[in-house]
């Protein structure tokens, strides 16, 4: 019979790295070998194996120790721990961008004209709930000793125009009659709609509005649409100015002969551009063809219709460029940018100074506010000092959080200029030569037409692969 302290000759116990697992393995395959289920639980008691011991896997390898003699046997289980779950925002309204994307139909075809239910509110209507985080449990290792959980993170509501928080902190309702509208860094706001039923021109003249903007016409050259809100033109646009913090969408295209400019806050969604400037911070989307245009977006510019034609000009996105054809057989020069955000680098250097100015103003608050706890540690504090210490406790709170929320955005800016792995160009079809693929500081220029392609970057260079 072998005894608990020469166990140490024939067995070895390990454990996995997050000590979740303990597995035991022969050291000498000895025929002779013996032992009691007593004896093996003390011997991985000596190893600190104290939690999770697999009985029933102990009990066969005292009766039978030769089946286990060429393997490694998993001898206790720990208890993983559980992360809880972040909070979010929940919305009464699907707030996703449908809107915004082409309708598929059955078939694979796509309707161009097909538009999501604008999200109307009436006054006092809840606009969002807030599900609270929950909170993770604690695992335990096979030694015993705890393994530490992560706790959900809590959701913030990001507050825009006409809303209104409950005085839990836990939803928000409209304060007025309008539409339910994300606009930059995804603050919610409640805006009422501005029609003009017809074509803005000198009877309308320039529109610069706190809301959403319909316009039932044409936009014509020389006249400026300025919104906080959404813009949607059912005609089309000339050489005029479009501009908004939220997103754009022509039902007809654009015609702008090198005149105005189109810019949005997220998206732009129209038919067609033609000597035009176009610039969305999110994505462009384009049904038939881009010509001679200068287009810029954050993410993504699609121009994979029917046509799906790019020609000329410059198209620059942060992700990805798609389209059926780019270029021409004329070899029209067309340039492809890729990988390139600059506003988001501008939006870095902002919130970097923003946190330097609050972490000032948050030392300066504390500085005061310990000044007023030693006061009122001594029973000195008047009443209008009271008051100033409960607003300066407020403003800590607001400018903590402020910091929180920036430096979270930074670490996400950051993460994403770094990225390039997204950054791609795909010609559906064709791409001709006289065109300049730009990925990141990589130049590739296109000198014979090549079908069904796609580029990106790898290995410090612009590479080629089969469209799929």
């Amino acid at each position: 019979m072998t005894t608990t302290e020469n166990l140490q000759t024939y067995l070895v116990v390990q454990q996995s790295p997050d000590k979740l697992a303990a597995y035991i393995r022969f050291n000498v395959a000895d025929e002779n070998f013996s032992c009691t289920a007593e004896q093996l639980a003390e011997f991985l008691k000596s190893h600190n194996i104290k939690h999770g011991l697999q009985h029933d896997v102990i009990n066969q390898l005292v009766k039978l120790p030769s089946r286990y003699f060429q393997s490694q046997t998993l001898i206790a289980q720990g208890v993983a721990p559980v992360n809880g779950e972040d909070g979010f925002i929940r919305f009464a309204y699907d707030m996703n961008e449908g809107e915004y994307r082409p309708l598929e139909l059955e078939g694979g075809k796509v309707d161009f004209k097909e538009v999501t239910q604008l999200k109307n509110v009436k006054r006092g209507q809840l606009i969002a709930e807030k599900v609270k985080a929950t909170p993770g449990k604690d695992g335990i290792a096979v030694t015993g000793e705890a393994v530490p959980c992560r706790n959900g993170k809590e959701a913030y509501f990001k507050m825009g125009k006409n809303v209104l928080l409950n005085p839990e902190q836990t939803a928000i309702y409209a304060a007025i009659d309008g539409l339910i509208s994300i606009t930059d860094k995804s603050k919610v706001n409640v805006f009422p709609v501005f029609e003009v039923n017809g074509d803005v021109d000198y009877k309308v003249g320039n529109i610069d509005f706190v809301g959403n903007v319909v316009i039932r016409g044409n936009v014509l050259t020389g006249f400026k649409v300025k919104a906080v809100g959404d813009i949607r033109v059912i005609g089309g646009v000339e050489g005029a100015i479009l501009e908004t913090e939220g997103s754009i969408e022509v039902t007809g295209g654009v015609l702008a002969s090198n005149k105005g400019y189109l810019k949005a806050g997220k998206n732009i969604k129209c038919s067609f551009i033609q000597d035009g400037n176009v610039t969305a911070a999110e994505d462009v989307l384009v049904s038939q063809s881009i010509m001679h245009s200068h287009v810029r977006a954050g993410r993504n510019v699609i121009c994979s219709g029917v046509k799906g034609l790019v020609v000329g000009g410059t198209i620059q996105a942060g992700d990805r460029v798609v389209a059926r054809t780019i270029g021409n057989s004329m070899s029209t020069a067309t340039v492809i940018e890729v990988g390139v955000r600059p506003e988001l680098r501008s939006e870095l250097l902002e919130l970097r100074s923003q946190n330097k100015l609050l972490s000032e103003n948050l030392d300066k608050t504390e500085k005061a506010l310990a000044l007023l706890d030693q006061l009122a540690a001594v029973g000195q504090l008047p009443p209008d000092r009271m008051a100033m210490r409960i607003k300066l406790g407020s403003t800590k709170r607001a400018s903590v959080e402020e910091i929180a929320q920036n430096k979270e955005r930074v670490l996400e800016i950051e993460k994403s200029l770094e990225n390039t792995d997204r950054a791609k160009v795909d010609a559906v079809n064709v791409i001709y030569g006289g065109t300049k693929i730009v990925i990141g500081r990589n130049t590739r220029f296109i000198k014979d037409p090549m079908q069904r392609i796609s580029f990106r970057y790898a290995d410090g260079d612009i590479v080629m692969a089969p469209y799929i």
